[in-house]
């Protein structure tokens, strides 16, 4: 095994799985929230039924890096008997035609993530009816269950939706079709009623996530200097109310419990079982919000925290989780870190009030930096999503955005990333904007303008100078590949602490990172100024592209050669300790 050639492909680090989007209590004010008390409503039950299994389930969703809601369907529908198969949508779509083709499915699925997908989808789904595939058509997701009668037009020839969380509402769509009864009576789902859309009664959301089984995970683990990873939830819904995001709305548009949290041994039992049964080393866990803000939050992390040390993991495998930045505190961090936590995402977001009031985060800019202080005091690797623009956004609220950059990234402890606000389908921000007319684009395409004409322009001129795919977002993306680094080195310190020139290679990756941020803000700076006096840039994308590439190879020049050099012992260090086999059940209350 060669380390050095394992996660190179021309000069291109691999990314970390990225973690989902953060969401957060109290209603934006204007922004009125459905009053579910009103909905009909089934709660989950569990019947015995007769069940017609001779025909798979085909389940189509992106698989890159784990795909857990897709894991959770496969797994339920296997344990009451059915047999699934699962697709990326990412495959070559004749591949996914052949397949539905050979397979003679009762059911196809579709898991939508990202509205932004949806015409893929549509194509692909095109192509398997004109194929002959005749079969029930579903889609679930965020953005079918918020907006299932677009859904349903843009896609004519799905048959349902499926709302909300898709478990028990796809077993039940099953067990009809397969015993040849009406699937319009399922409970959960939207459906075409001549030129109208009818739904049925909603679904509670399920209480006890413990009753589910194992998510499906059929797929190769991601890696990070050779030890692989894979994802995990705690918990499902978020208590907050950010006015940006949709998974807030997901879980307060169905009845039932909105935040729900597994018991802590079962998950330390699951992480104990993919470490012994598949070598992982790495968890990382995709809950909305990390169960840690407020007393009974605090004593499950408590639970969490024991159980890690009880079964042996704790010293054994490290873990990412997501947080707000009012959940950090020093002492809970401390002794989630001696359990094995080496990085935070924190959706940080803003840097200055007004944009912290416009996306309703309810927090505030003294919180934020707070938190970056706190986790660095601690020792925990911490990365961050930021919007450089919003609705909101002025000349002024973008100086102190990139000002505010500059002071937590100040010693080059991580890259700086930054995007502009999108206005998801579900989100109040997105309903705001259509209330007041500065909605533009459509599903694929959201946009809207900012209020100053000059925001837009210095938008513009920013986007059209740094190409963000080159230095922000992308594989190949500088600040992604330096964060990355930064990643590894913390996974070294955990599992090979006593390797030797690790210091200096952080010092290294720290001071590129700095000139990186340095430049980058050097450009946001220059195109405020010509915003506010006029004038020309200095700077092109050639100019850009130049100093990418010049930090590209430094970077990757000193990674390898530190791999290449250290490659022994880090081989070591992957082995896995069977004697955890031999650990007690976990006390479960």
């Amino acid at each position: 095994m060669e380390l050095t050639a394992q996660f190179f492909d021309a000069r291109c680090l691999k990314p970390r799985c990225g973690p989902t989007p953060l969401s957060f209590t109290g209603a934006p004010k204007g922004v009125i929230m459905p009053d579910v008390s009103q909905f009909p409503v089934l709660h989950t039950r569990a019947a015995t039924v007769l069940r017609n299994t001779s025909r798979p389930i085909i389940l189509v969703g992106f698989q890159h890096q784990g795909n857990l809601g897709l894991g959770y369907l496969a797994s339920t529908l296997r344990q009451h008997g059915y047999s699934v198969v699962i697709c990326d949508i990412e495959a070559p779509p004749d591949q996914i035609v052949a397949t539905a083709m050979q397979s003679n499915p009762m059911i196809i699925g579709f898991s939508l993530i990202f509205q932004f997908y949806i015409l893929q989808y549509q194509r692909i789904i095109g192509m398997l009816r004109e194929a002959g595939v005749q079969c029930h058509f579903t889609m679930g997701g965020h953005f079918p269950s918020l907006s299932h009668v677009q859904t349903l037009k843009m896609v004519p020839e799905l048959d349902s939706v499926v709302r909300f969380e898709g478990e028990m509402t796809l077993l039940e769509l099953a067990d009809v079709i397969g015993n040849g009864h009406d699937w319009r009576t399922v409970p959960g789902i939207a459906y075409r009623m001549g030129d109208a859309i009818s739904t049925t009664p909603m679904r509670s959301l399920v209480d006890d996530l413990d009753q589910f089984p194992y998510p499906d995970r059929n797929y190769e683990p991601e890696t990070a200097i050779g030890h692989k990873a894979l994802p995990l939830l705690a918990s499902r819904g978020c208590a907050r109310t950010c006015s940006f995001c949709s998974i807030q709305t997901f879980y307060r548009t169905a009845p039932g419990k909105i935040v729900r949290t597994r018991k802590p041994a079962l998950v330390v039992e699951e992480m104990r079982s993919l470490y012994l049964d598949r070598g992982i080393k790495i968890f990382l866990f995709q809950d909305d919000d990390f169960p840690l803000f407020g007393p009974v939050w605090r004593r499950w992390a408590a639970d969490f925290v024991s159980e890690l040390h009880r079964s042996g993991l704790s010293s054994r495998v490290i873990w990412k989780m997501n947080c707000r930045a009012d959940s950090v505190d020093p002492a809970v961090f401390a002794s989630l870190r001696d359990a094995g936590l080496y990085l935070v995402y924190m959706g940080l977001e803003s840097g200055n009030e007004e944009g912290l009031k416009t996306l309703h985060k309810q927090v505030t800019v003294e919180q934020n930096l707070r938190a970056v202080q706190l986790l660095k005091q601690v020792g925990l690797l911490f990365e961050f999503g930021f919007m450089l623009f919003d609705p909101g956004s002025t000349l002024d609220s973008v100086r102190t955005n990139i000002n505010f950059l500059r002071t937590i990234l100040a010693d080059g402890c991580a890259a700086a990333v930054f995007c502009r606000m999108l206005p998801y389908d579900g989100t109040p921000i997105k309903d705001e904007l259509e209330r007041v007319g500065r909605l533009k684009g459509d599903v694929v395409k959201p946009d809207y303008d900012f209020l100053d004409p000059r925001v837009t322009a210095l938008y513009h001129s920013l986007s059209s100078i740094v190409d963000v795919w080159g230095w922000i977002h992308g594989y190949r993306a500088l600040s992604p590949q330096l964060n990355w680094v930064s990643n590894e080195i913390a996974i070294m310190e955990r599992m090979c602490p006593a390797l030797p020139g690790l210091p200096d290679l952080k010092q290294t990756v720290r001071r590129l990172t700095q000139e990186s941020n340095d430049i980058l803000f050097q450009v946001v700076d220059e195109l405020l100024n010509i915003a506010v006096n006029g004038g020309a840039t200095t700077w092109t994308n050639a100019k850009l592209d130049r100093h990418r590439r010049q930090f590209l190879d430094q970077l990757l020049d000193a990674r390898n050669a530190y791999v290449s050099l250290h490659q022994n012992a880090l081989l070591d260090s992957l082995q896995i300790d069977a004697s955890l086999s031999r650990i007690d059940e976990p006390a479960i209350a």
